[in-house]
């Protein structure tokens, strides 16, 4: 509760009420609850792992200029504690001089609690964004504490957020760095190489990318910080920008991959090889097949056309010979490309040799399809007792010299063929017509 009367107030502004004994008991315990705060903050702040770091820092950019104003407003926020400190000490010396105060002494107290009595001498008092305070400004103990903890707040997130960048992607960079070196081995002794593979060049490229990133956050973390979005102004409100790493850690994904698909290359390379042979060998061999069947059916086949047989195919043999050629020395990211390739092209090559084949041959299927057919109706005669016939023997006799003759018209003998087909069936009729009548 007040005391009746009042204090003699600042220059401009009226007379405040005199505060009661117990108001103010109740006010200096008040005032030195927050100083013991104050002080452990202040204490923390100054043995704060992350303020180390940034002393000892050779910093850039951001981080740089936002740590210069931190040391500003930790220097000043000494001062004003000091100040504090002070002001704090005069109220309990002279709150100590009586038990029961008098009123003089309780309006001097009411001045020290409530009024700006506080004169902080020569100290730029709110970092960076006020600008510095005039000399010999004058704070209310409240308004000195709400003054130190701004700057402690804003020199708090400069540390906060430095330590957690520092805590988050060195060491993640460090084991991706470690990972690349494994993956860089093992590509190359698989012949992805820079200048030979893209896969190696890319290498490269994240090896470069790391060490430059690496080198940024250590001299600059607050470049790799992103306030918090919820807008919450507590000191270290947001998170480290791991955008950059996850790219690179992508990008050795995606090569590690494409390693693996050609070490899968080089395990099954020999397997993959003897099958290509094997299919280019039984393709040589069709097409030398139908050489030697249009070779013969050029001699035993007249008037027939038959198309010409192609080589084997030169391009495929240089290819395959270039294959084994990765093979032994372990060029196996060249050899993944072609093996593929060559799988592809070598199953065509046989299907043409076979295609080929079967073209070659066809008159020769033709002249055989005639001579079975002669052959049955000659049977089909034969059982129904007309095989002394002359008129069909006479057919029968020509047709058989033309196809098995050489060389073979095989138009003129299925054309004979026909005809003996035709005299067979008007031989067969009257017998036919005749077993109908005895049944």
């Amino acid at each position: 509760m007040g005391v009746p009367g009042p204090f003699p107030g600042s220059p401009g502004r009226p007379d405040a009420p005199v505060l009661g004994r117990e108001e103010v008991d109740r006010a200096v315990a008040r005032l030195g609850a927050e100083y013991e705060a104050i002080e452990t903050s202040l204490l923390a702040l100054q043995d704060h792992a992350g303020r180390r770091l940034l002393e000892g820092a050779g910093l850039s950019g951001i981080t740089k200029e936002r740590w210069a104003e931190a040391e500003r407003s930790i220097t000043v926020l000494w001062t004003l504690f000091d100040a504090y400190t002070a002001a704090l000490e005069s109220v309990r010396e002279l709150r100590e001089r009586r038990r029961w105060p008098s009123p003089e002494d309780l309006a001097e107290l009411t001045e020290l609690l409530h009024g700006d009595g506080v004169t902080v001498p020569g100290a730029a008092a709110d970092g960076a964004e006020d600008g510095p305070a005039p000399l010999g400004e004058r704070f209310s103990l409240e308004g000195l504490v709400e003054r130190m903890n701004g700057l402690y707040a804003r020199s708090l997130d400069v540390i906060v957020a430095a330590d957690a960048v520092w805590s988050t992607l060195p060491a993640r960079i460090d084991l991706l760095s470690a990972e690349l070196q494994r993956t860089r081995s093992l590509a190359h002794s698989v012949g992805v190489r820079p200048g030979e593979h893209p896969a190696g060049d890319d290498l490269e490229r994240i090896t470069d990318e790391l060490v430059r990133l690496r080198a940024r956050v250590i001299a600059d973390p607050l470049a790799f910080w992103v306030s918090s979005s919820t807008g919450s102004s507590a000191p270290g409100g947001g998170r480290p920008d791991t955008a950059r790493y996850d790219r690179a850690a992508r990008a050795l994904e995606d090569i590690r991959r494409e390693v693996a698909a050609v070490l899968d290359v080089r395990q099954d390379a020999e397997r993959r090889l003897m099958q290509l042979r094997d299919v280019l060998s039984r393709a040589d061999r069709t097409l030398t097949e139908a050489r030697q069947a249009r070779g013969e059916v050029l001699a035993k086949i007249a008037a027939s056309e038959v198309p010409a047989v192609s080589g084997p195919s030169t391009a495929l043999h240089e290819q395959l010979a270039a294959a084994a050629d990765y093979r032994r020395r372990a060029q196996w990211h060249r050899l993944s490309p072609l093996l593929d390739s060559l799988e592809e092209r070598a199953e065509d090559e046989l299907l043409r040799a076979r295609e080929s084949l079967t073209a070659v041959t066809a008159p020769l299927a033709v002249r055989a399809e005639l001579r079975s057919r002669l052959d049955a109706y000659r049977a089909k005669v034969s059982r129904h007792g007309l095989a002394e016939d002359s008129l069909l023997t006479e057919r029968y006799d020509v047709a058989r010299r033309m196809l098995w003759s050489a060389p073979c018209d095989l138009r003129a003998a299925g054309q004979a063929v026909w005809r003996y087909q035709r005299a067979a069936a008007e031989a067969l009729v009257p017998q036919q017509l005749e077993g109908r009548g005895d049944s």
